[in-house]
């Protein structure tokens, strides 16, 4: 299969670390160029950096955005005009309205998308999701516990900052509980989102999960952990450090070539931000 031309939006710590090195490396993608509103920090990336956005849509056949929430959802909706896929990063905006429009954008230009929720590309996060298939679940918990909101963090950015644990990491825990337990069709939530924040799911067929979120923790913090219980067994996903970013590259490349068809797709991205916009309405202001 021919790489796929990939151009980058943003070049923050992020992009640095995860979505340059991944698009670059191929075989089944290939860094097309860069557009950042840094044009200094794009050019360590190590491929053309473009003055106007459109060059570099002009430039590659997909986009993968490294960005803040409300930036990804205004320029990926300019990428999906212009006929891009789409790799996105969760949030999918930055409001339930602005995801709202990039979705229905990517339904009517029929673009390809793709979501980045990095624990579900992981090996051991599939066997996780076997196995809960197999016990008939009927409750689980997780928890998202640390401190990169304090400090000269690099991922203490302005965006997290001011939204806290649940728009940063929340997209993550409340999409793996999802796909674990079954589709969640509510919640309930408390707490304060720069603080400790506490979910209880409801899922479809009568399932319950508590999740757990925060980033302001200071000391020895555990691990993420995600366990689910069920009538014949349960799982527990185990810690691991094994980087799946060679398989997000893969699998969005096989979704451009396909035209779309990805389960994590703009519009799951907008399921999971309709859950965190009602969580976000009950938390304390």
């Amino acid at each position: 299969m021919e790489p796929v031309a990939v151009g980058l939006v943003g070049a923050g710590p992020w992009a640095r670390m995860a979505h340059a090195p991944m698009l670059a490396e191929g075989p089944h993608t290939r860094l097309a160029g860069v557009w950042a509103r840094r044009p200094e920090a794009a050019a360590q990336l190590g491929a053309p950096v473009y003055e106007r956005i459109e060059e570099l849509f002009d430039a590659c056949e997909a986009v993968a955005f490294c960005v803040p929430p409300a930036v990804q959802a205004e320029l990926g909706v300019r990428a999906a005009r212009a006929g891009k896929a789409l790799l996105l990063e969760k949030p999918l905006g930055d409001s339930l309205d602005s995801a709202r429009r990039l979705a229905e954008t990517v339904a009517e230009t029929g673009v390809a998308s793709q979501m980045l929720l990095t624990l579900r590309y992981a090996a051991q996060t599939r066997a996780f999701l076997a196995r809960c298939g197999e016990i008939e679940p009927f409750g689980g918990h997780a928890a998202n516990i640390s401190g990169a909101l304090l400090g000269d963090h690099p991922f203490a950015t302005p965006w997290r900052l001011e939204r806290g644990a649940l728009l940063d990491v929340g997209p993550h825990v409340i999409d793996l509980l999802d796909a674990a337990l079954g589709p969640v069709t509510g919640v309930r939530a408390h707490g304060h989102s720069l603080g400790w924040t506490g979910l209880l799911l409801e899922h479809e067929g009568g399932a319950v999960s508590e999740a757990s979120l925060c980033m302001t923790a200071a000391g020895d913090l555990p691990p993420a952990s995600f366990a689910v219980y069920g009538r014949t067994g349960s799982a527990l996903l185990p810690h691991f450090d094994d980087d799946p970013l060679e398989t997000v590259a893969e699998e969005f490349a096989r979704t451009v070539r396909n035209g779309g068809g990805h389960p994590l797709d703009a519009a799951h991205g907008l399921r999971l931000q309709r859950i965190i916009a009602e969580a976000e309405s009950q938390l304390a202001p």
